[in-house]
């Protein structure tokens, strides 16, 4: 990345909070109101003295163990059950239906159902963390897994590789880049559940201290937990995309827009020959076997 862009992005942040300091400094109140708006000063002050405190760390502690523990369970079930629907006709006809019907509900509406079929709200937070990922990550791990190459597979079994072989060396690998961009989208969305599930039914947790600062009016605390939310939720979702191209290191990068072509030597065999074009025939997605 260029040292341009590096300063464009760390631009940006810091004229939004300039932004924000001037409208609430001034009390700008026209179609917007700000005049009831912490300013940043002091909402980097109520965060200062949070830092200092246990509770802040305990609620930071609550929050991470809970969407650790859920976006696990939704990574182990959503691969899965997605590589299951994707590869089985009996899967699909017996799950397929079900994951269509549920998916399209809110995870944040599963908490009278957390609340009724789970002993304690600890485990029921962790239960609607793991609804909330699980259905991107099945979804993107099925539409991997049905547009692979039918070759690949046809090329294990023809060299006497077995099912298991196709499925750990063909169809997983395969299938990693639609798997860790579900998985990516799963934590973006796991860490709103988890937050509205503090809110609603938590004893700790950032969500649930934000709810409570908001309750007695302590609106520096209120703006404290939304960036500790944002934070957390960037670092977590960096280190799944970091592991995912860590994961996915062997396959091939596309060239990244800006970057310069490496210019070659007038007369070289490359400038003499013209250059093909690859044509690139879009592989329909693979129906899934009895």
């Amino acid at each position: 990345m260029s040292l341009g862009r590096r300063l464009v992005r760390v631009a940006s942040p810091l004229a939004a909070l300039g932004v924000w300091q001037l409208l609430t400094s001034l009390d700008v109140n026209l179609w917007l109101r700000f005049e009831q708006f912490p300013t940043v000063v002091e909402v980097a002050s109520a965060l200062a003295d949070r830092i200092g405190t246990e509770a802040y760390w305990q609620d930071l502690g609550h929050s991470l163990r809970r969407i650790a523990l859920g976006f696990l369970l939704a990574a182990v079930l959503g691969v899965a059950a997605g590589t299951a629907v994707a590869r089985s006709r009996w899967a699909a006809d017996v799950l397929g239906p079900l994951v269509e019907v549920v998916r399209p509900i809110p995870a944040i509406a599963l908490v009278p159902v957390a609340i009724l079929l789970l002993p304690t709200n600890e485990q029921g937070i962790v239960f609607i963390t793991c609804a909330a990922a699980l259905f991107p990550v099945l979804v993107s791990t099925r539409h991997a897994v049905r547009a692979l190459d039918p070759a690949w597979e046809e090329a294990v079994l023809t060299l006497g590789g077995g099912q298991a072989r196709v499925l750990f060396s063909v169809v997983l690998p395969g299938s990693l880049p639609g798997i860790f961009g579900g998985l990516s989208v799963g934590i973006g969305v796991a860490w709103i559940c988890v937050i509205s599930a503090e809110m609603i039914s938590g004893e700790y947790g950032v969500g649930y201290r934000t709810w409570q600062d908001y309750t007695v009016v302590d609106y520096p605390g209120v703006f404290v937990g939304m960036a500790t939310i944002g934070v957390l939720g960037r670092l977590t979702s960096t280190a799944v995309e970091a592991l995912g191209r860590r994961v996915t290191a062997w396959l091939p990068r596309p060239a990244e827009r800006g970057t310069d072509v490496p210019s070659r030597a007038p007369g070289s065999p490359a400038d003499a020959a013209p250059t093909r074009t690859a044509v690139v025939v879009p592989v329909p997605e693979k129906e899934p076997v009895p």
